[in-house]
């Protein structure tokens, strides 16, 4: 499946918009968790449709673990959000996204850390190489690969 850049670039910019407005009315230094809400609250009144906080289950040798994973959001059943407050981010935190993308099949994600002075220094957009044709939906349900496993 390829990433439909018609439909991402307007949708990664409409998140970025939401979590710019959330950072100029709370500014740097707060906990993850307020940030997470703020922006989730915005993202909603805006229209989108999100999810917060996904379970995302990891599948080892056909066997679906439920392992407490979870996405901090979902945007419109295509984008995924992490969200951090932390000094900088560091090479590990792409790792952690890049993982979350093989794992959901979900074809984009943006990394924001609210920890900056300009939020625009804090946003990463990552891409998955290789999405799923199906991928987890807001339903509940994984792709294909995943439904009939415990």
């Amino acid at each position: 499946m390829a990433i439909d850049l018609d439909r991402v670039n307007p949708l990664t910019e409409r998140v970025i918009g939401a979590a710019i407005r959330v950072h100029k009315a709370l500014g740097p230094g707060l906990l993850e968790s307020v940030y997470h809400s703020c922006l989730m609250f915005e993202l909603r009144r805006n229209g989108l449709a999100v999810e917060a906080n996904v379970p995302m289950p990891v599948l080892y040798d056909d066997v679906r673990l439920d392992l407490g994973f979870r996405l901090d959001g979902v945007v419109e059943d295509y984008l995924v959000l992490e969200l951090k407050s932390v000094d900088k981010l560091v090479a590990i935190h792409d790792a952690q996204v890049l993982t979350y993308l093989k794992l959901s099949g979900f074809p984009i994600a943006l990394l924001i850390n609210f920890n900056v002075t300009l939020l625009k220094d804090g946003v990463k957009r990552l891409i998955n190489a290789n999405p799923a044709a199906r991928f987890r939906s807001m339903a509940g349900r994984f792709s294909e690969n995943q439904n009939n496993l415990r």
